[in-house]
């Protein structure tokens, strides 16, 4: 079966918050693959690859984020290319 991919841009109170590291740990622990790096604007953008369920699991986690984050909303589309893990980025500016 085909994984699921997504590809976020998560905006709110989402940088130096643990944000990154902690959506790591979560991918981790649902067996999702992929990305996160923060971005020169203020927002985490992420790619996001499993099974429908795990995604499913990540992207509501992401709503939320860790405890001193403070999602506003997630833009999300379809997103490609194939990971063996679940890396944090460089940031990009």
């Amino acid at each position: 079966m085909k994984p699921l991919t997504l590809h976020l841009v998560i905006h709110g109170r989402v940088q130096g918050v643990f944000f990154r590291e902690s959506m790591r740990q979560q991918a981790d622990l649902l067996g999702v693959k992929g990305w996160a790096r923060n971005r020169a604007d203020g927002t985490v953008e992420a790619v996001i690859q499993g099974s429908a369920d795990s995604v499913g699991t990540l992207l509501e986690w992401a709503r939320r984020g860790p405890p001193l984050a403070k999602v506003t909303h997630i833009d999300q589309e379809a997103g490609s290319g194939e990971w063996l893990t679940f890396d944090i980025l460089p940031s990009s500016h």
